[in-house]
C-alpha cells in the first residue's frame, strides 16, 4: 500500500464539476490517489461515480475545476491526450469488438508513449489463462467474464499505469469475480494504481486501500481500509450494504 508522502499523486481532483448538456452531474469532487493505491468509489446508482471516471477522461460535456494526472493539469485536454498520460479506462459496457478474435482485440490498442512498456501478450495470458484458451474465439463467443477480462487486459497492453475500472464485477459468476480480485492484487504488486467504481461491496472491501463514498454528485465520506469496520453503520445508511 502506498503511503501519503511528498510524492506527486497519481490522480488529484480539486473542485471537479461536470455536466451532460444542461444536467449538472458533479458538484465539487475532491479526491487524491497516491501511486500504487487501490481506491474504491462507492455509492448508489446515480450518485455520480461513473460520471467521475468519465470526467477524469474528458468524456462528459463541460467540466470545470482541476484534474491532475501525475501532477499534469488535464482539465483543458482532449481525451486522447489524457490517455497518453498513462490512463486506462475500462467502461461498464466493455467495448469488445465482436468481429475480432480475443487475440486481435488484445493487439488492437496502440502502445502509449508513457515511458512504461505495456504487458506482452504472453504476460497477459499468464495472468488470464482463460483468454489464452480462447485466443482464437470471436469476441461475441466469449462469456461475460471472459469479455471483462479482455477489456481490462487490453488496457494493460498499452502501458497505462493508472486504471479506471467501472463495475468490473457486475453480473459475473463468483469464480470470475475471484479471478478479477486476484488480478487487482497482482496489479497492485506490480505498482499499478487502480480507481474502481463498484456496487459489489464484498468484492471491493478486501482489495481497496481507501474508500470514497458519493451521493448526489459529491464526496460525502472518505476513509482508509483500517477504518472500514467502524464506518460500516455509515455505509449501511448510505449504501444499504
Amino acid at each position: 500500500m502506498a503511503t501519503a508522502s511528498s510524492q506527486t499523486p497519481a490522480l488529484e481532483l480539486q473542485n471537479l464539476e461536470a455536466w451532460y448538456g444542461e444536467s449538472h452531474v458533479l458538484h465539487g469532487v475532491d479526491m487524491v490517489v497516491q501511486p500504487g493505491e487501490v481506491v474504491t468509489l462507492l455509492g448508489r446508482n446515480g450518485a455520480g461515480r461513473t460520471s467521475t471516471l468519465r470526467a477524469i477522461m474528458g468524456l462528459t460535456g463541460a467540466r470545470r475545476g482541476s484534474v491532475k494526472i501525475n501532477g499534469v493539469e488535464t482539465i483543458a485536454m482532449p481525451t486522447h491526450r489524457i490517455a497518453h498520460l498513462g490512463l486506462g479506462y475500462c467502461p461498464e459496457e466493455r467495448g469488445i469488438f465482436s468481429s475480432l478474435s480475443c487475440e486481435e482485440n488484445l493487439l488492437l490498442p496502440p502502445v502509449l508513449k508513457t515511458g512504461s512498456a505495456g504487458m506482452s501478450v504472453d504476460e497477459i495470458y499468464a495472468m488470464f489463462p482463460n483468454l489464452a484458451e480462447r485466443r482464437h474465439s470471436q469476441g461475441t463467443r466469449l462469456s461475460g467474464g471472459e469479455q471483462q477480462m479482455l477489456a481490462v487486459a487490453r488496457i494493460l497492453r498499452t502501458g497505462a499505469k493508472l486504471l479506471l475500472l467501472d463495475e468490473i464485477s457486475e453480473g459475473l459468476a463468483p469464480v470470475i469475480v475471484q479471478a478479477l480480485a486476484r488480478m487487482i492484487t497482482m496489479l497492485r504488486e506490480r505498482g499499478y494504481t487502480v480507481v474502481m467504481v463498484e456496487q459489489n461491496f464484498r468484492f471491493a472491501a478486501p482489495l481497496a486501500d481507501r474508500f470514497y463514498v458519493m451521493e448526489h454528485g459529491r464526496i460525502v465520506e472518505r476513509f482508509g481500509a483500517s477504518e472500514l469496520e467502524e464506518k460500516m453503520p455509515v455505509l449501511n445508511n448510505l449504501l444499504g450494504v
